[in-house]
């Protein structure tokens, strides 16, 4: 038997819903037939994938693994149809189209927002990816005209050739999210040593994440315990004070989390607007470098970091532009929340 997208879609929806009776529901097929697609593909893989109990589904160790694989194939999958429905309706429709990819970030928003004022008329979609080299191919292959993503420093991109980058940041720190009632959150610097005893979390799916978190870890002689999932599940562990993650630093305020800046900034990724050559692209990379300017004033902890290493992000006018707020060593005990790249931390 081979595995087929809709055998990885049952996986998921089963390791989703917690139950074979919600699977199926969801999948819209009955139960029995669902109980037999999932004996058949453990058979075809030799072990047990879920195991079952009163309570339901649960993953088996193999089970967690199959799905961390599936997951990305998934999505990917879905992606791919969307897109194709997208480029479908565009063609129908006619008119001006822009096709924006993005690694997770907390200036999409803004991004689109001024992008809409500034062409308006224009059909923009976008779709967002974990993946920085699953973007860069699609800009590459003609199913995305930009990508704006990250580049996890000491793992570079493999920029397909005649690609054209504009960098926007050349080197963003990447701060790190704790609970609220965490030691370190007290200080407004913190050292890897301070969290050496923590469970840190980490999405391998990331480009470039779990080796450059590696990297930071070897170069500070910590050995720290690393659980891996996505970063959504990271928020509530943080939360929670079971693991502590890396975050972006224009992550926005939140009352039950810390985030800190590491001292010396040992992690750190390159943000890039990359397209196809010759595009026009000073209006979208104008209202993109925009769109970060207004991330970073609203996290005071970052804003200050920016004005200490004197960013070129901040302008002459910048002190206007960017007002530090009066209450600054509050309003950096208050910023806060991991950062997603399906949204996710570097």
């Amino acid at each position: 038997m081979e595995l087929e997208v809709r055998h990885l879609r049952a996986l998921c929806a089963i390791a989703d819903t917690g139950s074979l009776h919600r699977a199926a529901r969801t999948l819209g097929v009955s139960q029995p037939a669902l109980t037999t697609q999932l004996r058949r593909i453990e058979n075809a893989l030799g072990a047990e994938l879920f195991s079952r109990g009163r309570t339901g589904c649960r993953p088996t160790l193999l089970g967690r693994a199959v799905l961390s694989r599936a997951r990305p194939l998934v999505e990917g999958m879905s992606a791919l149809v969307s897109d194709a429905r997208a480029e479908a309706d565009a063609a129908r429709a006619g008119g001006p189209r822009l096709r924006i990819g993005c690694t997770a970030s907390r200036v999409i928003g803004g991004w689109l927002r001024r992008l809409r004022l500034r062409l308006p008329g224009t059909d923009i979609s976008l779709r967002v990816d974990v993946s920085a080299h699953a973007l860069l191919r699609a800009v590459d292959t003609g199913r995305l005209d930009v990508a704006f993503v990250h580049e996890v420093e000491g793992c570079p991109l493999a920029v397909p050739e005649g690609l054209e980058q504009r960098v926007l940041v050349d080197r963003e720190p990447q701060f790190v999210s704790m609970a609220r009632d965490h030691p370190a959150a007290a200080l407004p610097v913190v050292d890897l040593t301070d969290l050496a005893a923590d469970r840190w979390m980490v999405d391998p799916t990331v480009d470039g994440e779990w080796d450059g978190l590696r990297r930071v870890f070897s170069a500070a002689g910590v050995a720290p315990a690393v659980l891996h999932g996505d970063y959504l599940t990271a928020a509530s562990l943080v939360v929670l004070g079971e693991a502590v993650a890396p975050c972006q630093p224009t992550s926005g305020p939140r009352d039950d989390m810390a985030i800190r800046p590491l001292r010396d900034d040992p992690l750190g990724v390159r943000l890039l607007l990359v397209s196809r050559p010759g595009a026009d692209t000073a209006a979208v990379y104008g209202e993109l470098e925009a769109a970060y300017r207004e991330a970073a004033r609203r996290v005071a902890g970052y804003h200050q970091w920016l004005l200490r290493h004197r960013s070129p992000l901040l302008t002459p006018t910048a002190p206007a532009e960017f007002p530090v707020p009066a209450d600054s060593a509050e309003s950096v005990d208050r910023s806060g929340s991991p950062r997603h790249r399906a949204e996710s931390p570097s």
